[in-house]
């Protein structure tokens, strides 16, 4: 349910804005989507796992939040971003 290690070093070294970023939204962003991904394809097994189910609604939120901001600081980062990540936006 959770992404690895190395996964998350890999999303790390592509999102990155510079050397040694982890905590640009656009890192942020990707861990997320990459993490409510794979919870989503938890709850398809697990259709009553309400407690995941929660997370993962709150991890949207989150990356929602993520997202906006981005677009109110610089609408060019966020419109690269999401053709990135593949969102629907």
């Amino acid at each position: 349910m959770s992404i690895t290690q190395e996964r998350k070093l890999e999303l790390i070294k592509s999102y990155a804005v510079k050397d040694g970023d982890t905590g640009s939204p656009e890192v942020q962003c990707a861990i997320l989507s990459e993490r409510i991904g794979n919870l989503t394809e938890h709850l398809k097994a697990h259709q009553k796992d309400f407690a995941s189910r929660r997370g993962l609604l709150m991890m949207v939120g989150q990356r929602r939040r993520l997202l906006d901001y981005l677009n109110r600081s610089d609408g060019d980062r966020y419109r690269q971003l999401i053709e990135r990540l593949g969102l629907r936006r």
